[in-house]
């Protein structure tokens, strides 16, 4: 079973600053991790299947080094979150209303797993441009 660019649309357009005022560029990008002759390289999405490997990044440039905001991006049903590509990254498992780190969180009386990720998030001080990526894999 194939999945097209659906996938990739929902990962992109889920991202967004949370701000009070001044420009932010928000650019979204979907890679799939492809593997040939033992290489493994990461290329643009145009088709997913279940089990793919994608990384989401979200890229931003801002008007001004002095602006403090917060970058959040939607985990799609469709993808199983594996991790954040920062240290600095939260993450939510009840659709962004509590954020914390993936080891803290719990549901219930387990901890959350990656796979009850929903959101991801990075708050972003004094610097004018920067990315938030994570990983995840096709359901």
């Amino acid at each position: 079973m194939r999945i097209g660019l659906g996938i990739a649309s929902l990962a992109c357009l889920a991202a967004s600053p949370a701000l009070a005022d001044g420009a932010v560029d928000i650019d979204r990008s979907v890679y799939v991790e492809r593997t040939s002759e033992g290489v493994r390289a990461l290329e643009p999405a145009t088709t997913l299947r279940p089990g793919d490997k994608v990384v989401l990044v979200v890229q931003w440039r801002s008007e001004s080094r002095d602006r403090k905001f917060t970058v959040q991006s939607a985990v799609p049903r469709t993808l199983a979150f594996q991790r954040a590509g920062h240290d600095a990254a939260e993450v939510s498992i009840d659709g962004g209303r509590n954020w914390g780190e993936l080891g803290a969180l719990r549901i219930g009386s387990r901890l959350a797993s990656a796979e009850d990720v929903t959101h991801v998030r990075m708050r972003v001080a004094g610097s004018p441009t920067g990315r938030l990526t994570y990983s995840a894999i096709v359901r």
